[in-house]
């Protein structure tokens, strides 16, 4: 199961289609062939059998299963507009930056004498396009999610607790736990 910022990706990936995928059984299982080659990789993928897959192109059958219906819509979901998502996420980390939307407990490491316990924030903020790259490369090379949370929260740091290193400059470690949602946009 994916984390909560692979999820926030592929949402903001969803929002960026500048046309929507097929709806129709037919239709998605027409792109999942042209996409893959052949319905024997198809039902491969989506765990069916090759002439299940031949039916749904065909129309001889009409509707799939609930839990099938699923994976073929999240299967061309993910191979949609691949050129779209590319241009937007390298638009993002090279000028726009990314702008992550959260509420969830921030714990740091503090200097002695001030606060240091966790509590629940709701924040957004953009961050720089570095921040962007971090996040997209960290993704492509199957960094955890726990790993893309120290990279936002990094930001998080940078930006928003030590404003740019204008304030809290003893402040090391900014951690993100209990995440109740978040948003990312881009």
């Amino acid at each position: 199961m994916a984390g909560e910022i692979e999820d926030a990706i592929e949402r903001v990936d969803r929002e960026s289609f500048t046309r929507q995928p097929p709806k129709t059984l037919k239709g998605q299982i027409g792109y999942l062939i042209r996409q893959m080659g052949s319905a024997k990789a198809v039902a491969q993928e989506l765990g069916v059998t090759a002439d299940s897959v031949n039916r749904y192109r065909r129309g001889a059958r009409k509707h799939a299963r609930a839990d099938v219906a699923a994976k073929i819509d999240d299967a061309v979901r993910a191979r949609w507009q691949p050129q779209v998502r590319k241009r937007r996420q390298q638009q993002a980390a090279t000028t726009g930056g990314i702008t992550v939307e959260t509420r969830a407990r921030f714990g740091y490491t503090a200097p002695i004498g001030t606060t240091d316990d966790g509590r629940f924030r709701r924040l957004t903020v953009h961050l720089p396009p570095e921040y962007a790259r971090r996040l997209f490369d960290a993704r492509d090379a199957g960094a955890s999610d726990q790993q893309m949370r120290g990279i936002i929260a990094e930001g998080f740091k940078e930006i928003y607790f030590q404003d740019g290193g204008g304030r809290a400059t003893g402040l090391s470690d900014v951690a993100i736990n209990d995440i109740d949602y978040l948003d990312l946009d881009y």
